[in-house]
């Protein structure tokens, strides 16, 4: 057996997968998982989807069995805090003062939700959403019913918002934006989801802030910025998060937008990686750093960092992909764009059956197929190829998407 340790500060998927997979590529000596909730390793999609809203049991959330990790020697460290990280000295400092060396150390410690700081932020009933522990106390207030409030129209407001409306709950959404995930999207699809929300009686309040909440120990009323005053039983804030690299930083750790790491997923430290919602990592196929806070990532994130633990060859090049549940409107998006790129429809949005592609210079950047699936990999593949695409095909329902294709950029193959 090996006498050498492994510590990986977040007990999260990306943790968990990592720690997974070490066991499963032979390393045998010490392996740590610390985290600072009292479950163990769980998923976050279903914590706005099927789990919030009751219908999927509380284990189907967690990553593995309660008894994987001593069957597989995995120290699990619950309700554990990380108080510092020395790479110099390959240590680690717990809350108690206890310190665990290592020979190497993986940071896993995802991100927090983004604060609102205005009047009334501290009331009771002004809830955020990022733990199971929060999904709970969720979860009550939707079996409770009444008028619900959501702060914020991206990923974490737009799921929350069409659970609470299938649980009943009547529900406003409020955002500066224009349409719901503008900053993804752009108009197009932004408005789409926005006629989604609306078709199923969600209030969209849309190009406006909040300014306070109201009431006496616990919130009763949001005031908007443009003098409105939504009564409500209870608020949801969902205005984005932000990495968690405080550990990182004072370690002296490069960070920027998250943990700074190389393609093998290897931060400034030589014996420290990051991986998951913290990780800003150098993207191969993109040529620059790619930060990405989604469910895929961290899935894939996680065992790729522990084969570069063990010396293995590791280009973590994955292009980012995430999928949606919304009412009755599935989607699965892949590649990277911005708001600014064309985007071209295959089908008829309207008919919430359809696959929409972002152009860039007549090459396809991204896709998102809704309601149409098993055309994720091709929708991958035209991206990969880096070649331009004759449009009048790509958006021609009866052309198959393997058969797109133009010449080759560059010398692309």
């Amino acid at each position: 057996m090996s006498n050498r340790a492994f510590v990986i500060v977040g007990a999260s998927l990306a943790g968990a997968k990592a720690a997974e997979t070490l066991r499963e590529e032979g390393f045998d000596g010490r392996l740590v998982l610390i985290g600072d909730e009292p479950e163990r390793p769980y998923e976050r999609p279903p914590l706005t989807k099927d789990y919030l809203r009751g219908e999927s049991p509380r284990e189907k959330t967690f990553v593995h069995p309660e008894g994987y990790y001593e069957e597989h020697s995995i120290e699990l460290m619950r309700t554990t805090a990380v108080t510092a990280i020395d790479p110099a000295r390959s240590r680690v400092t717990l809350g108690d003062g206890a310190e665990l060396g290592f020979d190497r150390l993986l940071m896993a410690t995802g991100a927090e939700p983004r604060r609102i700081s205005i009047p009334g932020a501290g009331l009771d009933g002004v809830r955020y959403l990022r733990t199971l522990a929060d999904c709970d106390v969720l979860r009550g207030d939707l079996e409770t019913g009444g008028r619900l409030v959501v702060v914020g129209a991206g990923w974490i407001g737009a799921e929350f918002s069409a659970s609470a409306r299938q649980r009943g709950c009547e529900v406003t959404v409020i955002d500066p934006a224009s349409v719901p995930l503008e900053r993804v999207f752009g108009t197009e699809l932004g408005t789409f989801y926005r006629d989604v929300h609306r078709g199923h009686g969600v209030e969209m309040l849309l190009g406006t802030g909040v300014e306070r909440f109201e009431g006496g120990d616990r919130v009763q009323r949001v005031k908007t910025s443009d003098g409105r005053t939504i009564e409500c039983d209870f608020a949801v804030v969902a205005i984005g998060v932000v990495p968690r690299t405080g550990l990182a930083s004072a370690a002296g750790l490069k960070t920027n937008n998250g943990i700074v790491v190389d393609q093998s997923l290897a931060a400034s430290a030589p014996t420290v990686f990051a991986a998951g919602d913290v990780a800003n990592a150098w993207h191969p196929f993109y040529e620059r750093y790619v930060r990405v806070e989604h469910w895929a990532n961290a899935l894939h994130q996680g065992p790729a960092a522990a084969r570069a633990m063990l010396g293995r060859p590791v280009a973590y090049d994955r292009l980012p992909y995430f999928y949606s549940d919304q009412y009755d409107v599935g989607m699965e998006y892949s590649g990277l764009a911005t708001p600014e790129d064309e985007v071209v429809f295959r089908g008829d949005p309207a008919s919430r059956q359809f696959v929409a592609f972002w152009l860039r210079a007549q090459r396809v950047i991204a896709g998102m197929n809704v309601n149409v699936w098993d055309v994720n990999d091709q929708v991958q593949a035209l991206i990969r190829s880096r070649r331009p695409v004759e449009v009048d095909a790509l958006t021609d329902p009866d052309t198959p998407l393997d058969s797109v294709h133009g010449e080759p950029i560059n010398g692309t193959n």
